[in-house]
């Protein structure tokens, strides 16, 4: 018995071959195949979502540095000093309680032969940076700078 049909358009939406020589083939699961799809999509997204949270971090870590770099800036020009500070030279900033001001001077907290003035109290160590923003400097890095 032979089935006649002329319409190409339902051969091709047909589960089964309608021809002797037709080759052989089985209907994919499509449900399957979209789960995977989904899960390929999902993977790669996730690989780009954290590749750019990676991006993210790095920036917001130098938008806080140049933040501090900014707030160590507004501290030193507002503080009193009585000399021009010199492009990669280490200060020294103290509070001043008796005048309710900031004080940058070259003398840090180690390097007074009888202390520090009474009412001083220590702030942060400061280095005027090349493009004349102040950066605040670690206590470690200016304890090794003064055993020199």
């Amino acid at each position: 018995m032979r089935i006649e049909d002329t319409d190409p358009a339902r051969h091709a939406g047909i589960e089964y071959p309608m021809e002797v020589g037709a080759p052989v083939f089985a209907p994919i699961k499509v449900v399957e195949e979209k789960d995977k799809a989904v899960n390929v999509a999902r993977q790669n997204a996730k690989q780009e979502y954290d590749r750019i949270m990676e991006q993210a971090e790095v920036l917001m870590k130098q938008a806080r540095a140049l933040q501090a770099r900014l707030d160590a800036t507004e501290m030193v020009h507002c503080a009193k000093f009585g000399f021009n500070p010199i492009h990669g030279k280490t200060y020294h900033l103290y509070y001043d309680e008796r005048n309710a001001v900031n004080v940058l001077i070259q003398n840090g907290p180690q390097e007074w032969s009888c202390g520090i003035p009474s009412g001083w109290a220590y702030s942060m160590a400061v280095k005027k940076l090349g493009d004349s923003t102040w950066a605040v400097i670690e206590d470690d890095l200016v304890d090794s700078l003064a055993v020199r």
